[in-house]
């Protein structure tokens, strides 16, 4: 794996417009596609002909006079996943998860194919996206946009009125986006009931557009109840805020913004892990084995060490090995001020969700059986697994199981080259994407410094050591050290038994206190921060 520490430098003479270059070029991440790749994704057009919908050995469903809406951030431009809901004849209700059918164009051993698996995924950096598709699939003929025919792979969950999934199905079809709702927008529908705000785009009369509200809020509501479900099983509750930075025209970081994490993003979370299960169950119950998305459950080891890194600060926590002891902690925590620094301690705790063929289950989830479905435009593991499972549904309707199935299996040692590679790949997409980040907050912390204009940050103390306190600045999301010299002018003492500081004069320092800071020193290289207290 790369080393970050290089990757993070910024050498004399290196503009902040030649940040991304540097972090590509790094990262080995490419600056565009192969001729080949594009020349094959040109002749596919720009939209579908009524031939393509009655392509291939499984039939589609014509969804098109169907309410089915987007809801993405809004910038986004890639739509890979759509919803629906509606009432089947005995009144359940029929959750319609929509992916963009991405396999119908992207054929095994293409161009675009094996470019498509070599990059694993999409990577969205500061200021740019590098794709795994062709722009010309990747936002358009493959994005769900609204008021286009689009083809789409669906799954449809039939739900009890407690929540629980009483039948599942799966079928190729073709949808027409009605709307593209952002998640502000869906926000609004949520908070305001029938009275919400109209979508961008798409050809809704009046009536769709109210039919529209009342959707949203039904899967709103669904998805609440499959959430606390969820949790109620011993899922893990580590959703914070995300932050996304805006640079001006010569690169520099000019702001900052916190999208919450509320109702509309957990509306869309839950359809898609419940998509990603159904899809994943079916398979691997019926001896398909598939890239199950694998989260192994935390070493006893380190939940004890975490177990000792939260007594300090007055928080019992349990039996930690017990999943829904450890998600009743969770929610526990929810409200305390601390919270982002403690949701950081705890996932150094946890291992890190890898793609893997032969095992299955996700301990963070609580899930038996999962898998990643739900967006190929972006991710090479989706693409394989709507292979996969068009392979099953086509050998279940050919009713020739062993001939049709056997021509479309991916041996064990493919499978387990894929997964490994595409684990590698997310980890360097997500390297790259942290670096970049971390070069524009350096950088606008070193503008500070050399401006001698020094901003006041509040930080939140996240360990004590001898040699001083690393503290969290939320605002800007970076971590720095506030040296024990900068503490006090006397003697500062470590106290090991609880890990704290404390000079004299009675005074003391813990995990989770608050002190205003401003920065004191840069150092690229290192990847460090100095703070001091802000007088």
């Amino acid at each position: 794996m790369a080393d970050r520490e290089a990757a993070g430098s910024a050498p004399p003479g290196r503009t902040p417009r030649e940040d991304t270059a540097s972090v590509m070029k790094f990262y080995g991440l490419p600056r565009s596609f192969p001729k080949d790749v594009l020349e094959e994704a040109a002749s596919l057009g720009s939209a579908i002909a009524d031939g393509e919908i009655r392509q291939g050995r499984l039939p589609r469903l014509d969804l098109r006079k169907k309410f089915v809406f987007t809801c993405d951030p809004e910038k986004a431009r890639d739509f890979d996943d759509a919803l629906s809901l509606w009432r089947d004849s005995l009144g359940r209700r029929v959750l319609g998860v929509h992916i963009a059918d991405v396999s119908h164009y992207v054929r095994p051993g293409g161009a675009m194919d094996r470019e498509a698996q070599k990059r694993s995924t999409s990577v969205y950096l500061a200021d740019r996206v590098i794709p795994m598709l062709p722009e010309s699939l990747s936002n358009g003929l493959c994005s769900l946009v609204p008021g286009e025919d689009r083809l789409a792979f669906s799954v449809f969950i039939t739900y009890s009125r407690d929540g629980d999934p009483v039948k599942c199905r799966f079928a190729k079809s073709v949808i027409n986006s009605k709307a593209r709702y952002t998640y502000e927008q869906v926000m609004g529908i949520i908070s305001a009931g029938s009275n919400g705000v109209k979508p961008k785009g798409g050809k809704c009369d009046a009536s769709r557009s109210a039919a529209g509200r009342k959707t949203v809020k039904a899967i709103s509501d669904l998805a609440q109840q499959l959430r606390a479900k969820r949790f109620a099983a011993g899922a893990l509750d580590l959703d914070v805020p995300q932050t996304e930075i805006s640079l001006d025209a010569e690169g520099d970081m000019d702001g900052i913004v916190t999208h919450p994490y509320d109702e509309s993003h957990q509306m869309v979370e839950e359809c898609m892990v419940a998509a990603n299960e159904a899809v994943a169950k079916e398979l691997w119950t019926n001896g398909v084995k598939i890239l199950a998305r694998f989260h192994d459950s935390p070493d006893p080891e380190k939940l004890l060490l975490l177990r000792e890194e939260l007594r300090p600060l007055g928080i019992h926590c349990g039996n930690l090995e017990n999943k829904k002891v450890f998600s009743r902690f969770m929610q526990s925590i929810k409200s305390k001020p601390l919270y982002p620094t403690l949701a950081v301690m705890i996932l150094r705790s946890m291992k890190r969700a890898v793609y893997d063929s032969a095992n299955m289950g996700h301990w963070g989830l609580a899930k038996r059986f999962y898998a990643h479905f739900t967006s190929p435009i972006r991710r090479y593991p989706d693409l394989t697994l709507h292979r996969q499972l068009a392979a099953y549904l086509e050998a279940k309707a050919a009713r020739n199981g062993e001939r049709v199935a056997n021509a479309h299996r991916v041996d064990a040692k493919t499978l387990a080259r894929w997964a490994r590679h595409a684990t590698d790949m997310e980890e360097v997409a997500t390297e790259a994407e942290r670096d970049l980040l971390e070069i524009k907050k350096y950088r606008l912390l070193e503008d500070e410094l050399s401006s001698r204009t020094p901003v006041d940050y509040d930080a939140v103390v996240s360990k004590c050591e001898r040699f001083g306190c690393f503290v969290d600045v939320p605002s800007i999301g970076v971590s720095g050290l506030v040296h024990v010299s900068n503490l006090s002018r006397g003697f500062v003492r470590y106290n090991q038994h609880d890990h704290t500081l404390s000079a004299s004069g009675r005074r003391s320092w813990k995990i989770g206190d608050v002190m205003r800071v401003r920065v004191a020193r840069i150092d690229f290289a290192a990847r460090h921060i100095g703070f001091v207290p802000a007088r």
